[in-house]
């Protein structure tokens, strides 16, 4: 396996917690575009949360970061499998 291509759950976790909201950790996971998605949907949601419009935006992302936690170590597993076979 390349160690440099090898994935750390801790350090994934660390991204989820700190940096959660804005995806940070799906882009160190190489899910690219859902972490656009998600990245776009927290700065839009907070520039309109003032005129309510975005409250449901980060509702959704609030929502998308709890699962995240639980969804981290199969993604981690998946990158580290694919990455072994190649």
């Amino acid at each position: 396996m390349n160690d440099a291509t090898t994935k750390s759950v801790g350090l994934a976790y660390l991204f989820w917690f700190l940096f959660g909201g804005l995806g940070i950790h799906r882009f160190y996971l190489g899910r690219t575009k859902s972490a656009v998605v998600m990245l776009l949907l927290f700065v839009i949601g907070t520039l309109t949360a003032g005129v309510i419009i975005g409250v449901p935006m980060l509702a959704v992302v609030l929502i998308w970061w709890m699962i995240d936690a639980f969804l981290i170590p199969g993604i981690v597993g998946q990158h580290n499998m694919a990455s072994q076979a190649a």
